[in-house]
């Protein structure tokens, strides 16, 4: 569906205030004569949002727009994916992919608050984000244009963007010292570019702003417990909280002692492999509780069919599928499953490492009368006929194959 943008038409920018974004409200203005509204979503990434707000309207916004998603994001978003397990290329916790849906989600509710033609963003064309907002937008407002200045405008990188910026009186935190491009929320922060465009160079030290260096990490473990309540978390050590604190202070936890991090050369949806850096401490610890309460609590087929759905999961997800028929229909499985997903863990944490070390749930599997080696209440003689069925086509493959060789 092609949309026509006409001079005066109102635009929503999804808005953070990093360098993309802050030279697009002044490029739309330029380019396309419209009025801009800056949204901006505050997903716990710790802004100042009063800072951002006077500089979007200096460079030019006739309005500016913050929500408060933090509690949203965690109990609609983040809880409803650490239930599933997902995982992409078996590392990424999806902290960027996962918080998308709900940018998008917001953008589409702001442009319809204020009549908006169009909506914007400051994705680049070679990156996921483009297509995760975008599907976002055409599978709830099909009718909104688009507009993605990256696919359009003559600037090519980040020092061009840079260039830009200053030419326009707008001031970025990136220089070319230090141009790692950044993304904060609640569950994590993502660093790419800059020395980390080569895979061959080790991360440098100054990329990471959250963790601390597991070497310089505490030299002895904390033991913590976490408590769930049908897959999801809900207390510390004892202390009930409310999701967003209770992710902060995992956070906390987590980040004293180095646990999270994450290098990787990932396959990005458009075609091309990409190396970030990825810090998600509380939620590397919700992992890794919530894998050893399944543990407990899910039968063999259970977990064996979950652990396929969390392939496919952190797969819709990463590429910008929330809103599928699929993804909601996955998560239906999901949340049944999660019923019994009650209990508590306790996790070792040490050096940049978390390590379950116990597990109790009222819904647990695990009988000790059944697994000891002290007797318990197991006929040893039953072992003798279910081994003989279970191998039955084993040893019926065997006596065909010995006759097909005798003849």
């Amino acid at each position: 569906m092609k949309h026509t943008i006409n001079p005066g038409d109102l635009v929503v920018l999804a808005y953070s205030g990093g360098l993309d974004t802050s030279i697009i409200i002044p490029w739309l203005k330029e380019h396309y004569q419209v009025r801009v509204v800056a949204f901006c979503a505050d997903l716990g990434q710790g802004d100042d949002f009063e800072a951002i707000r006077k500089k979007a309207m200096a460079s030019g916004a006739e309005a500016v727009e913050v929500a408060d998603l933090r509690l949203r994001f965690v109990k609609d978003f983040l809880f409803p994916m650490l239930r599933s397990e997902a995982v992409y290329e078996g590392v990424y916790l999806l902290g960027t992919s996962i918080a998308r849906p709900l940018i998008a989600e917001e953008l589409v509710r702001v442009a319809r608050h204020y009549g908006a033609r169009a909506v914007a963003h400051g994705a680049t064309g070679k990156g996921n984000d483009q297509v995760r907002f975008e599907l976002g937008v055409r599978a709830l407002a099909p009718d909104l244009a688009v507009i993605a200045p990256w696919r359009e405008w003559d600037i090519t990188g980040r020092l061009q963007a840079m260039d830009y910026a200053k030419s326009h009186g707008v001031p970025v935190s990136a220089t070319p010292a230090s141009p790692y491009s950044r993304d904060q929320n609640l569950w994590h922060v993502s660093h790419e570019g800059g020395l980390l465009e080569d895979p061959s160079i080790p991360t440098p030290p100054d990329v990471y702003t959250w963790t601390a260096d597991p070497v310089h990490a505490p030299d002895a473990p904390e033991t913590i417990q976490v408590r769930f309540l049908s897959g999801n978390p809900i207390a510390i050590n004892g202390e009930h909280l409310e999701p967003v604190s209770l992710v902060e202070r995992l956070n906390l936890l987590g980040a004293r002692h180095g646990i999270g991090r994450v290098t990787m050369v990932e396959n990005r949806l458009v075609g091309m492999k990409s190396r970030g850096v990825y810090e998600t401490p509380g939620g590397t610890l919700l992992y890794a509780a919530h894998s050893a309460l399944t543990a407990l609590t899910w039968d063999r087929e259970t977990r064996s069919f979950a652990s396929e759905v969390a392939l496919r999961m952190a797969r819709l997800i990463y590429d910008g599928w929330w809103f599928s028929a699929l993804r909601e229909s996955l998560g239906s499985f999901v949340d049944q499953a999660n019923q019994v997903v009650t209990g508590e863990v306790t996790l070792a944490l040490y050096k940049g490492q978390v390590a379950h070390q116990a597990a109790t749930s009222p819904y647990s599997l695990y009988s000790q009368d059944l697994a000891t080696f002290d007797g318990g209440d197991y006929d040893h003689h039953d072992a003798e006929g279910f081994i003989r069925l279970f191998g039955l086509p084993m040893a019926i493959r065997h006596t065909q194959l010995e006759r097909i060789h005798d003849s």
